[in-house]
């Protein structure tokens, strides 16, 4: 295994796209610790964590713990994810763009670009409303100054931040390694992973969670993790017999 490893990294083409693609992971951890301008990161980040609902939890995940924070990175890759999710849903009522999916390479890229606007309309909208939810906290005690100067400059900072990522995430996938987005999820839930762990033990030596729950979880984890494992070796094989079908030989 280490001496596959070691192959890897004498390739100089994929040694290239690994390093660029840990240099954008790199970049996108750094910018999800810079503050959103205006706000007070610390007193909201605790005021946040103190009333914090699982739902938030739940997205505070996905953004590597952006979110609760309130940095330019707060709304994270979401919003790109919900205008991919809402393009597929139309490509399907929406006779043009079901055109549009059949054209091959060139359709794709005009889906892919209507995809970039809509994430910039979700961002722009979520960003407006998360200003101005952020100013009701407190009376305004989160904010260095209220008006609509403040939400004008939080939606475009974050609106941008979710542009910046949507972008490094299309360069790790034409530039980098794996599917960028993914990449992005990925690293935003295991920059968070050892404060959940850190959290659980409190939890379980303050006698919250009970021993055997930690058992439970280990289990789901094994259990999600190997049906992810069973289900892409299935698609694999299905896939492989539909080529071998098309090209009349087998493929190995």
């Amino acid at each position: 295994m280490f001496a596959g490893l070691q192959n890897i990294f004498n390739i100089p083409e994929l040694r290239k796209r690994i390093f660029f693609t840990l240099m954008m992971l790199a970049v996108y951890r750094v910018g999800a610790h810079i503050p959103t301008p205006g706000v007070k990161g610390e007193a909201l980040s605790q005021y946040l964590h103190q009333a914090a609902s699982g739902l938030m939890g739940f997205f505070d995940m996905f953004s590597g713990g952006a979110l609760s924070r309130v940095t330019i990175f707060a709304l994270g890759i979401m919003p790109y994810i919900t205008a991919s999710i809402v393009l597929q849903l139309l490509t399907v009522v929406i006779p043009r763009l079901q055109a549009l999916a059949k054209e091959g390479e060139a359709g794709r890229k005009k889906i892919t670009e209507y995809t970039r606007y809509g994430t910039v309309l979700i961002s722009a909208f979520q960003s407006f409303w998360m200003a101005v939810g952020i100013e009701k906290m407190g009376d305004g005690a989160f904010v260095e100054s209220t008006g609509w100067s403040f939400r004008i400059l939080t939606m475009i900072t974050l609106t941008a931040g979710t542009t910046f990522i949507m972008w490094l995430g299309e360069q790790i996938t034409e530039r980098g390694i794996g599917n960028g987005i993914s990449l992005v999820i990925f690293a935003g839930i295991v920059a968070g992973f050892p404060r959940a762990v850190t959290n659980t033990i409190g939890l379980v030596r303050s006698g919250e969670i009970p021993y055997f729950m930690i058992f439970v979880i280990l289990a789901l984890i094994v259990s999600v993790v190997a049906a992810i494992i069973i289900m892409e070796r299935g698609q694999r094989k299905i896939a492989i017999q539909y080529a071998q079908r098309m090209v009349g030989r087998k493929i190995y």
